[in-house]
């Protein structure tokens, strides 16, 4: 560009009505940043926290809303919303298939147990907040402090148990006894938020130890085994022989009672029989011979007897009488077969 043209320029004069423009503009600019920074809308599952030269002044609903322009702020907290921290693995992208950080937190999650042994803990804390005003003025780095304080109650919980409990049977306790001693803790520093779970991500053993940890497991899963089938084979054992040994004694018990019984039926009979006899003698030494007698002969085959006192030898049986008798007939003097 020429000097000369440079100077004409120079020598340039303004319009009349530039400056009113340019004051308008500045002013509508002015005027566009005030009613701007006037309305300011808090969404449904926020808070808003207005502050007037850095102090708080008041807590607004969802909705729109206005403050004064250039003089309030309005930071929003979102109070609806469930947040939480998470404590040796970082999640890169929650979806339906998760992925996450190959990084290693180390500091986070090695934590020593009260038996002196190393455990990997990794877990997450969901909370919310119910004080916006707690939440942003009492506790400065709030995140951190809060990151620390759960860091300092797992260990705590973790560092009174044995690793077993720790790996297996305990954790449901272990996530139980975190949560509650951590909400007492951040009721007492007046953070303004509210521990919604504490759940044990994953546990294991250190990396270097995990082939012999593994070998332990399955040591103890076969013992379990084992037991199971010993009681398995006890309870299929045991009670039968409880019952037939149960079914002999009442076997036993039901023999004495019949024998008893019968002794004592017996007995009775027996008395019955000399009292009986006591009062007449003939009558029941007879009575008993013809019983016996009836009894005997019964299971005797043809049999003749003759009276002693017959003096007459029968020489000849008739055809009848032997063939009545069996074909077995014989006499004998004086009562003889």
């Amino acid at each position: 560009m020429d000097v000369d043209n440079v100077i004409d320029i120079g020598r340039m004069r303004v319009p009349p009505g530039l400056p009113r423009l340019v004051r308008l503009g500045v002013l509508a600019v002015v005027v566009l940043a005030a009613v701007w920074s006037t309305v300011y809308q808090v969404q449904a599952e926020q808070v808003g926290v207005v502050l007037r030269f850095g102090r708080y002044v008041r807590t607004t609903d969802p909705g729109l809303h206005f403050k004064l322009p250039f003089v309030e702020e309005v930071r929003k907290v979102s109070v609806q919303r469930q947040l939480k921290e998470e404590f040796g693995f970082r999640t890169e992208q929650p979806a339906v298939r998760t992925t996450f950080s190959t990084a290693r937190f180390d500091q986070e999650s090695v934590m020593l147990t009260g038996d002196l042994n190393v455990a990997v803990v990794e877990w997450i804390v969901q909370y919310r907040v119910t004080d916006p005003y707690k939440y942003l003025f009492k506790v400065r780095n709030l995140t951190d402090t809060f990151r620390a304080m759960n860091e300092a109650v797992m260990r705590e919980v973790v560092g009174d148990r044995t690793v077993t409990e720790v790996l297996t049977v305990g954790r449901q306790e272990i996530a139980s006894t975190a949560e509650q001693h951590l909400q007492e803790l951040v009721n007492q520093y007046e953070m303004g938020i509210t521990i919604d779970q504490v759940v044990l991500q994953d546990v294991n053993p250190p990396d270097p130890v995990k082939p012999s940890w593994d070998e332990v497991n399955q040591a103890q899963q076969q013992r379990d085994r084992l037991i199971n089938e010993a009681r398995a084979e006890y309870n299929k054992v045991i009670p039968r022989a409880k019952g037939e040994a149960e079914q002999t004694i009442l076997q036993a018990q039901g023999y004495a009672l019949d024998r008893v019984n019968r002794a004592q039926g017996d007995a009775t009979r027996f008395k019955a029989l000399y009292e009986a006899y006591r009062r007449a003698p003939d009558v029941t030494r007879r009575r008993l011979h013809l019983e016996t007698m009836q009894r005997v002969l019964t299971k005797l085959g043809g049999k003749v007897f003759v009276d002693k006192g017959s003096a007459t030898v029968v020489p000849l049986v008739p055809a009848d009488l032997l063939k009545s008798l069996g074909g077995d007939a014989a006499a004998k003097p004086g009562g003889g077969q």
